[in-house]
């Protein structure tokens, strides 16, 4: 047999292998849909911005006018007794009394110092924090559904090379038997060949329960049935083209975290507005129209009635709160301060951790090709071996040398390309920019 039958043997028998056991391919877009849709921090967010939506109304932020509708019935029973100024007495056990009021009335705040424009805004700001929050929920999610999908690449990988190289180990052992028949080995030849072999299928095992984990762990994301049984995509696919002034120029526009602090400052600023206002008088209209009847058993008037508009109009100013006012504005104004030294502080480190993700990604590119190269070496390096070991030239431990350098050399390049595909998500991510 040569060297080349003896390679398409075992790819045959992994392919069979592989056909037969036939699975739902979860691609990467599906289980970034499913995550979103089921994601139960997702859906809290987006509550919450519906919330906050809700919120951003001009009424809320008391730019409208109240109206209420009033009913006021008092009855009352009493032993009554009345002197005149002429010195005659009236009384009365046991009169009654009876005043009832009901009307509409209205209210509305016409000037507040423009404290209610800065609540209008500063709603819609909340709004807009909900917003931030619900898209770095969603990074976020889309994050570890991406790290966990391609650990799953590799681990599948992993199963796939560890198929191989069993298909390869038992090639040996049925190899060295038959020498061993003939003379040609000798029979620790055949037991370390037996050694190895069982090595190899101790390795599958290991590693179909850390794939059958590393499964469970994406499905636990996804919030669906954990014993949902699915194969991922072949391949990682890592972006070579990540530029760092590009990654910082967007993650300065759309990084959710640095967003959500200049959204606090903005908060800050329109709560200094606010308490700015008071030193502004209050302009209050009022307005309603009322009706009144009262009945008295006693008295000079047993019986009376109204009914009628009445208007008019409130003003108040604050001239001395104890100096609160001045407190709250010195308050605001540090917190104004604060929130700029967030965003500096929030900038500088983006920034540098973009800087040391980027180092790491062009290391992990470095890495992929030394070991595509070591693979492409080992691969070569195997196939002599094998027809070495074929003809008797080199002994079974030297084969088996060969034959772990290039599954370890597989391994190492799946390890590469999954760290390297970790460092693009991580970039991407802080950029804000991770697709969904």
């Amino acid at each position: 047999m040569n060297t080349k039958l003896f390679i398409k043997s075992f790819l045959l028998f992994f392919l069979c292998f592989s056909t037969g056991n036939a699975q739902e391919v979860l691609t990467l877009e599906n289980a970034i849909k499913i995550a979103l849709e089921n994601n139960f921090e997702i859906k809290i967010a987006q509550n919450n911005l519906k919330i906050n939506e809700t919120n951003v109304a001009y009424g809320n932020a008391g730019m409208l006018p109240s109206i209420t509708a009033s009913v006021t019935d008092d009855n009352s029973v009493k032993n009554s007794s009345q002197t005149r100024q002429d010195g005659t007495t009236t009384s009365l056990d046991n009169a009654k009394n009876n005043s009832l009021n009901y009307g509409v009335n209205l209210g509305w705040t016409i000037f507040d110092g423009m404290k209610m424009f800065a609540k209008y805004d500063q709603l819609k700001e909340f709004k807009n924090m909900s917003d931030a929050q619900m898209k770095l929920t969603i990074i976020s999610k889309v994050s570890s559904v991406n790290s966990v999908y391609h650990d799953l690449i590799q681990e599948q990988q992993k199963l796939s090379d560890l198929d191989s190289t069993i298909v390869i180990s038992k090639k040996r052992l049925e190899f060295t038997k038959n020498r061993y028949t003939i003379g040609k080995n000798s029979k620790l030849d055949v037991l370390n060949a037996q050694v190895d072999l069982n090595t190899d299928l101790g390795n599958l095992v290991k590693e179909k329960q850390t794939y059958a984990n590393a499964k469970t762990l994406l499905n636990q994301i996804l919030a669906r049935d954990l014993n949902t049984d699915f194969r991922v995509s072949e391949g990682i696919q890592v972006d070579r083209q990540l530029k760092l002034d590009e990654l910082l120029a967007l993650a300065e526009k759309q990084n959710p975290e640095l967003e959500m602090q200049i959204i606090n400052k903005k908060i800050s600023e329109l709560d200094l507005k606010q308490i700015k206002g008071e030193r502004y008088p209050t302009v209050r209209l009022n307005t309603g129209y009322n009706f009144n009847d009262t009945q008295s058993s006693l008295g000079f008037t047993s019986q009376s009635s109204a009914h009628g508009l009445n208007y008019g109009f409130t003003a108040a100013l604050n001239l001395f709160d104890g100096n609160s006012q001045n407190r709250n504005e010195k308050i605001a104004k540090m917190q104004i301060d604060n929130s700029k030294l967030a965003i500096d502080q929030q900038l500088t480190q983006l920034r540098s951790n973009l800087t040391v993700a980027y180092q790491v990604y062009l290391t992990n590119l470095d890495l992929i090709d030394l070991e595509e190269n070591n693979t492409a070496i080992a691969k070569q390096n195997l196939e002599i071996t094998a027809e070495k070991f074929k003809i008797g030239t080199i002994t079974s431990v030297e084969f088996r040398a060969a034959q772990l350098n290039h599954i370890n050399s597989k391994i190492r390049l799946s390890s590469a390309q999954f760290q390297a595909k970790l460092s693009e998500i991580t970039l991407r991510e802080l950029a804000g920019n991770l697709n969904f």
